[in-house]
């Protein structure tokens, strides 16, 4: 089942690197993915034999997720402000359509319009240009 674990994780993986200005780092020695700077969703460390877990924030369905029996409140404090992690023992079955919908809502909550407009293939706004005064 390591096997399940590392295709789920291959799957989220890739779903929020094919995000508008999405990037990936190693801070603390596990995955994030950022956009704008901002991480987005932690994707845990390359270890699915010692079971693997992930955080997002989930200001809409978090209520809801912490029902799952793998989810809590992301420690640090950061339960406080909407994340949540699932955590899955080596042998488990993570629900991947689940888990991608959160990786989306995250995105959605930590992305800036301007990434939003690009996700919904929308143009993003054009700046203001700026006015001359005429002389009299």
């Amino acid at each position: 089942m390591a096997g399940e674990i590392k295709k789920v994780q291959a799957a989220l993986r890739e779903l929020a690197l094919g995000l508008p200005g999405a990037t990936e780092e190693f801070p603390w020695g596990e995955r994030v993915i950022k956009v704008d700077r901002k991480i987005f969703v932690f994707l845990g460390r390359d270890e699915p034999h010692a079971g693997w877990g992930m955080s997002v924030k989930l200001p809409t369905s978090g209520p809801s997720a912490l029902d799952q029996p793998f989810a809590e409140p992301t420690g640090y404090g950061l339960g406080k402000s909407g994340w949540v992690t699932a955590s899955f023992e080596p042998g488990e079955r993570p629900p991947l359509v689940l888990l991608r919908g959160w990786v989306l809502e995250s995105y959605r909550a930590v992305a800036p319009k301007k990434r939003l407009a690009e996700l919904d293939g929308a143009a993003p706004p054009k700046p203001a240009k700026a006015r001359r005064k005429r002389s009299k």
